[in-house]
């Protein structure tokens, strides 16, 4: 029986490790930091909105806040995406549970000299939260997945000379990751060369749930430049950093799932006809078992962003906006993850890089109002073979519009809407190394507003 004890805390293991899979694509990054750059599909690079995202879009926008001002703005960005996973077999269509999810931003900036300015700002450039039915068809690979990364962001920037801007942040990231899971009974080997499923346990029982937790605080730093030779045209640059997350003092939280299941007559076991699972079980779960609540161990690569832009103005009241966005997904190419009472486990991601164009337009109306619209597209880092439940990610486009208000002289609001369409791409609801078994279809909505206040 002690072989059979050490089998099936690896098999969870194996399982356990599959979840993360979702730290690894673009769909895991945000980019919509703010309503004003939010309704020109995050066009901003060139030329920052004047509402402190510029911290986030790039640094050197700060240095356009005049000496003596100041200003606050506080928002949010409501993500409401909607997902469903078509099994190939059965034509069974297991919906993604209908969340809204906030990402919220703050900025503080303002002049310290006619060249130099200041700014401190809180936003979350990756995030991600997909949760499915904890008894359909994801609960294997994992029913909910949930990371946050909240960067908090000190910044100086400069004007040097008549055309360039400079800036730079140093970025101190909170990150929180929780992902759960089902194991499945039938894939444990129960006795030398023989599996639950060969006992005629039925495959998709669920006999223990898994939810792994962990938070860390990472580094890194954020820099930018912009050009502009005439106000009727600007050039601009952001690089973000890497950073390399280690969570040491996570916790897998493994309960048993009562199965309710008992054995038949002549089993290899040994154990008498009627013996209930579950009581054979129970022991992995308490004392030395290797299925106990236990610490957790990983590291998580944020991968660093490169951004070119240009902003056109063709006549006065027009803003024309173009940004090229290279991710380099490359750096989380391997998952480790360490578990207090099983052997580690490294896996295989091979994400690649990943290319976002972005087209905006702005234009006012009057000196209060301005109207803005965008359209970016944006292929997958993830690989044939690695679209799972966790993140079910694929090239998209995405269409935007807003608009800008001034309230008061000193008050302003900015609204925006962006709908996501991503393309249906082929993925699985099985372990890692099984052929595709379904399709995945995704599409979100997302509302923004901004309110800023100068003084």
């Amino acid at each position: 029986m002690r072989r059979f004890l050490v089998w099936l805390g690896a098999g969870g293991l194996v399982a356990l490790a599959g979840v993360p899979s979702a730290l690894s694509a673009q769909g895991f990054s945000v980019n919509e930091y703010g309503a004003c750059a939010m309704a020109r599909a995050g066009t901003a690079v060139a030329d920052p909105c004047p509402d402190g995202s510029a911290i986030f879009y790039n640094p050197a926008g700060v240095a356009n806040a005049e000496k003596g001002r100041w200003t606050i703005a506080v928002g949010g960005t409501f993500i409401a995406p909607r997902g469903t996973f078509t099994n190939d077999a059965t034509g069974l269509v297991t919906p993604m549970d209908n969340n809204i999810y906030p990402v919220p931003q703050l900025y503080i900036t303002g002049g310290l000299t006619n060249d130099v300015s200041a700014g401190i700002g809180l936003y979350a450039p990756y995030g991600l939260t997909t949760e499915w039915s904890p008894n359909g068809e994801a609960q294997f690979l994992g029913y909910k997945s949930v990371i946050r990364a909240i960067y908090v962001q000190p910044t100086l920037a400069a004007k040097v000379g008549k055309y360039i801007k400079v800036g730079a942040g140093f970025d101190i990231n909170f990150f929180h990751v929780e992902l759960a899971q089902h194991l499945d009974l039938s894939a444990q080997q129960a006795a030398p060369g023989v599996t639950f499923g060969n006992l005629g346990i039925p495959t998709g029982t669920a006999f223990a749930n898994v939810d792994l937790t962990g938070n860390a605080t990472g580094v890194g730093y954020h820099v930018g430049a912009i050009f502009q030779p005439d106000k009727h045209i600007s050039f601009g640059i952001r690089y973000l950093s890497r950073q390399k997350v280690t969570v040491d003092n996570g916790t897998a939280a493994i309960s048993q799932v009562g199965t309710g299941l008992i054995l038949a007559p002549n089993n290899p076991l040994g154990a008498p006809a009627g013996t209930p699972v579950d009581s054979l079980l129970a022991p992995q779960f308490r004392g030395a078992g290797p299925l106990q609540t236990q610490g957790a161990k990983t590291a998580v690569r944020m991968p660093e962003q490169f951004v070119g832009g240009v902003m056109i103005k063709p006549v006065d009241k027009l803003k024309v906006l173009f940004d090229v966005t290279w991710q380099n997904w490359k750096v989380f190419d391997t998952l480790a993850i360490v578990l207090a009472n099983l052997p580690e486990v490294v896996l295989p991601e091979n994400f690649g890089s990943t290319v976002a164009y972005r087209f905006g337009a702005e234009y006012e109306l009057s000196s209060s109002t301005a109207l803005r619209a965008g359209y970016l597209r944006h292929d997958g880092a993830e690989p044939t073979g690695s679209v799972t439940p966790n993140l079910p990610e694929g090239a998209r486009a995405e269409f935007t519009a807003g608009l800008g208000a001034r309230l008061t002289g000193d008050l302003h609001l900015d609204l925006a809407y962006q709908y996501i369409n991503q393309q249906a791409r082929r993925g699985r609801t099985v372990p890692f190394g099984q052929p595709d078994n379904g399709l995945y279809s995704f599409k979100a909505s997302l509302v923004g507003a901004t309110l800023a206040y100068t003084f």
